[in-house]
């Protein structure tokens, strides 16, 4: 292991404690609605277009076109319609269906989110870092952040 890749591994150990939730609503054994698909449900929202929606997320344009389309076999109504491409390009516009569905999961998400955090937050300070702990911390790593870049008594290239 490296020098930057322990102080990484550290300062992430003495990072102070963050409780989040990662939402995943099942709607049956075939039907699911999570981050991911409210994100592309958003952009799509925003831009107006599928391929710019999976830009912006890092997606594959098939993989956000599956996600897509996945939702919009999932429920008895649509998510969004499509607009083929012509002088003004095409589009991707969603229903009055998908807002409420990013609404709803949105609320829920929130929900949970605040009770995870009241329920867990007397759990978590047991696991925080003393605060000298963390100072000594940041003495020692940067010692030995400086340690390593000082030259070996080796001789360079360049100085041959």
């Amino acid at each position: 292991m490296n020098v930057r890749h322990s102080i990484a591994v550290t300062w992430a150990m003495i990072e102070k404690p963050r409780i989040d939730i990662r939402l995943r609503i099942d709607f049956g054994p075939k039907a699911s609605l999570g981050p991911g698909k409210v994100a592309l449900l958003e952009h799509i929202e925003r831009v107006g277009s599928l391929s710019q929606a999976a830009r912006e997320l890092g997606l594959s344009y098939r993989r956000a076109w599956l996600l897509l389309d996945d939702l919009n076999h999932s429920f008895a109504e649509p998510v969004a319609s499509a607009s083929v491409g012509g002088v003004g390009g095409g589009g991707v516009q969603l229903t009055a269906f998908a807002r409420a569905l990013i609404s709803a999961y949105r609320d829920v998400e929130q929900g949970a989110r605040g009770e995870t955090r009241s329920r867990f937050a007397a759990l978590i300070k047991d696991v925080e870092p003393k605060k000298d702990l963390k100072s000594r911390l940041r003495r020692l790593l940067s010692r030995r952040l400086q340690k390593s870049r000082k030259p070996s008594g080796a001789r360079s290239r360049s100085a041959r």
